[in-house]
């Protein structure tokens, strides 16, 4: 099949642009539900840690991008459980 391919991307270079931005677009959507799947608030071990939302750090950031917060200044607001 590997062979099909590059017979056509020989006779056809037009299509190696759209082969480049398929197969980065696949990367890119792969990485970013791996980093969903090993987010703090996804519990794989359900008897170690049941519960991982309640052991992270207050200043770790959980948003994607954040704007106007800096999390590294942040003081835990709460009990220990």
């Amino acid at each position: 099949m590997l062979s099909t391919v590059s017979r056509q991307l020989k006779s056809h270079p037009a299509l190696v642009p759209l082969f480049i931005f398929i197969g980065g677009g696949t990367v890119m959507s792969g990485a970013y539900l791996l980093r969903l799947a090993m987010g703090p608030h996804v519990s794989w071990n359900r008897n170690g840690n049941p519960e991982p939302w309640n052991k992270t750090e207050p200043t770790h950031q959980h948003k994607f991008y954040s704007v106007n917060m800096d999390y590294s200044k942040l003081k835990k607001e709460g009990p220990d459980f």
